[in-house]
């Protein structure tokens, strides 16, 4: 992946120098014809095309704004109902992420969501124990976390 981003950077700064105009606007433009020849070239030189990677990241990162935001908004109205009735709980969730890089990505995207808390791994690393301010049902967080966080992170890592 490293190769190609250079590579890329490299038919930017040769898209320049044919064009004998060094602005950021025409390294811009190389470096998007230099994103269109690698990704024509990842069928005959057989490599992954790194920009899906970029594009994952991307997607992952607009993921957690959206859960972000809709986590803070049930917490407000947590807070702001004048009855407090609220079902917190502890939840094993099993993960299918293998790395620790990975188990470590979920958990701090989790810790970081208000409302939820990640408190430990189980020891083959197989669940995560997350503490949740309010759970209605249990089955649907474990859901929601899959098809969220868990498949976005895989996502990036394949």
């Amino acid at each position: 992946m490293a190769f190609q981003i250079i590579l890329n950077i490299v038919i930017a700064l040769i898209w320049m120098s044919l064009s004998n105009s060094f602005t950021g606007n025409n390294f811009i433009i190389g470096y998007v014809i230099g994103i269109l020849i690698l990704y024509v070239l990842r069928r005959f030189l057989k490599f992954d095309f790194y920009f899906f990677r970029v594009w994952a990241v991307l997607k992952l990162i607009v993921l957690f704004i959206k859960e972000l935001l809709l986590a803070n908004i049930d917490v407000i109205k947590i807070v702001l109902s004048p009855k407090m009735d609220i079902q917190s709980g502890i939840i094993a969730v099993p993960t299918r992420l293998k790395t620790d890089w990975e188990l470590t990505l979920l958990a701090a995207l989790i810790s970081l969501t208000p409302g939820t808390l990640s408190m430990d791994f189980s020891d083959d690393n197989k669940y995560i124990y997350i503490h949740a301010l309010h759970v209605p049902d249990k089955e649907a967080m474990i859901k929601q976390i899959h098809q969220t966080f868990e498949r976005a992170i895989m996502e990036v890592t394949k």
